[in-house]
């Protein structure tokens, strides 16, 4: 008994080829192929098995993309502008471009089409915050079955027990629903290192306020195995062509 067919694009995406919107995009212009056939129909269904390959065309258009790596100060929202607060992605300009950036390559406006965030980091948070071209990178960081990790490092006021520190690694629930385990202990006497494999909206803030504590700074410091380093406030790099998430 043969497999049930898949629509094309979602079982590229699920490779990690492109995005789904990526893939129509390249079903249309006849990029892809499908056990050395072309394929130009959008909606397409295959077997999950067969054999999928870009064309060229494709693979120079991945490779232009662009991701950067910013380190987002306070008073900047992630993704939209809100409430008169400006984007992040406003901050990449030129003149931000980190002097050190071991990338050699200059910007240019059009690395700013398409440019959109891969996580948010909330508007009193500060540190690093992933934007790019490329859909799977997206996936890999936003997508629903992503296991990165992402550490924080988070100042606090109050009082907390044994008991809820353990609570802050495992068992308290937000909206309804557990979540996931966590690393969290002390940093040092009025900070504590957060390491998660989620992100829901607010999440350290909302965890410390269930256990008593008050959050007075936040900052991403590591996404994956990409850290923020020495990046200063309000200045971006190049993702490196030896650094994955």
């Amino acid at each position: 008994m043969s497999a049930e067919k898949v629509r094309l694009s979602k079982i590229m995406s699920e490779r990690g080829l492109c995005s789904r919107r990526e893939a129509d995009d390249w079903i249309a212009k006849g990029w892809v192929s499908v056990d050395g056939v072309p394929v130009t129909e959008l909606g397409t269904r295959i077997d999950p098995a067969q054999s999928i390959a870009l064309s060229p065309a494709a693979r120079r258009t991945q490779s232009a993309r662009v991701t950067v790596i910013l380190h987002k100060p306070v008073g900047y929202v992630s993704g939209q502008a809100e409430d008169g607060y400006r984007p992040a992605v406003t901050l990449v300009t030129a003149q931000t471009h980190w002097a050190q950036d071991p990338v050699n390559k200059p910007f240019t406006p059009a690395m700013l089409s398409g440019l959109a965030p891969a996580g948010r980091l909330d508007i009193d948070s500060t540190g690093l915050l992933v934007l790019t071209q490329d859909g799977r990178i997206a996936k890999t960081l936003i997508g629903a079955d992503t296991d990165v990790e992402k550490e924080y490092l988070v100042r606090v006021e109050g009082r907390l027990s044994q008991q809820a520190l353990e609570q802050l690694n495992f068992g308290l629930s937000l909206d309804g629903k557990p979540l996931r385990r966590a690393d969290v202990r002390w940093q040092n006497r009025d900070q504590l290192r957060f390491v998660l494999r989620e992100g829901k909206k607010r999440q350290i803030r909302r965890m410390c306020e269930l256990v008593g504590l008050k959050v007075t700074g936040l900052k991403r410091v590591r996404i994956g195995r990409v850290r923020l380093g020495e990046l200063p406030p309000g200045q971006w790099r190049y993702l490196g062509p030896d650094e994955s998430f």
